[in-house]
């Protein structure tokens, strides 16, 4: 098991490159590690209420880091496997790369993720919010999850009907999980055509390649994008030229940014990304609060011109979980 480090600089974790230290940080590889790992830290404080918050750390591709750094425990999770079950499910851990597990996919003919083509971050972290694309989301090929509850230490099987998926949601982001780490998940997929799943896959990998601004540090969309049903009334017929289906039908908050005049807007070293708007982007010496800024900014503007409340799809750090 990796022992437990003290003040650990999160910028090195963070796909922004931002973010102050860590006061406790252990790298989890197994259910055991992290059962043993938090059994010890609770030793550290007997008295329960004055526990630091716990924070769990992915690959750092969605979570902005405050430069002044985080006074609980981060758990990087690097719980990594891929294994396939019956032909058609894969177990994966929660610590395995998306692209680890669509490339898996694609070498064994299972087809189901070429919607997410080119989409970063881990197994745990797309379970957990969701996430999705071009019609697809994580939920559609999910069979059940694992996770341990951080309190308890219980560990606990879901069937993907008792997960309660939402647009970019899940029981482990909003409601009774919240204090669980997601361990493992078991995905079914359906058999197909090794060439057809790689042509449709890579032709994702290269929308995303051209439309987001990957030559800087970001750490993806800062915000959901809009339910048609959620617009106000007077915007709705100006607004349904720009509908999408993702899955449902949707307003790209890029498109209300870029038509706010928010495209390459700076604070200090972050921009609203000229390519892509729904990008806060890394220009070199971006801070925290730079970035906070042009989302505040963002969401302040887009309230007074549509009256429509933007949404962060982001996680930001602090605050986390007490536990």
């Amino acid at each position: 098991m990796s022992k437990m480090q003290r003040n650990i600089p999160l910028k090195d974790f963070s796909n922004y490159k931002i973010g102050g230290p860590a006061s406790f940080f252990l790298e989890v590889k197994s259910v055991e590690d992290l059962k043993q790992g938090l059994s010890e830290f609770y030793g550290m404080f007997p008295n329960g209420e004055s526990r630091p918050e716990v924070f769990i750390l992915g690959s750092g591709t969605n979570v902005l880091i405050d430069d002044k750094g985080f006074s609980g425990l981060v758990l990087r999770n690097l719980i990594s496997h891929l294994k396939l079950i019956d032909g058609v499910n894969v177990e994966a851990g929660s610590g395995t790369s998306f692209k680890d597990l669509v490339d898996f996919c694609i070498e064994n003919s299972l087809s189901g993720l070429e919607w997410a083509g080119g989409l970063p971050g881990t197994v745990g972290g797309a379970t957990r919010g969701n996430a999705g694309a071009f019609k697809g989301e994580t939920k559609d090929s999910i069979k059940s999850v694992e996770s341990v509850d951080l309190k308890t230490l219980e560990k606990k099987t879901r069937a993907v009907g008792e997960c309660n998926f939402g647009y970019r949601t899940s029981i482990f982001k909003k409601g009774e999980g919240e204090r669980e780490m997601i361990v493992s998940a078991v995905f079914e997929f359906k058999r197909g055509d090794r060439e057809e799943i790689r042509s449709a896959t890579y032709e994702k990998t290269s929308y995303r390649n051209k439309k987001h601004p990957l030559d800087y540090p970001n750490i993806g969309s800062t915000f959901k994008n809009i339910p048609y049903d959620t617009i106000p009334d007077q915007f709705r017929e100006e607004f349904k030229a720009y509908i999408k289906d993702d899955p449902f039908p949707i307003v790209p908050v890029a498109k209300l940014l870029a038509l706010s005049g928010l495209k390459g807007r700076e604070a200090g070293g972050a921009q609203i990304s000229e390519k892509h708007p729904n990008f806060i982007v890394n220009k070199g010496s971006a801070s925290s609060n730079d970035v906070r800024s042009l989302i505040q900014t963002a969401k302040d503007v887009i309230k007074k011109n549509y009256l429509i409340d933007l949404e962060e799809e982001i996680y930001y750090l602090p605050p986390a979980m007490q536990v």
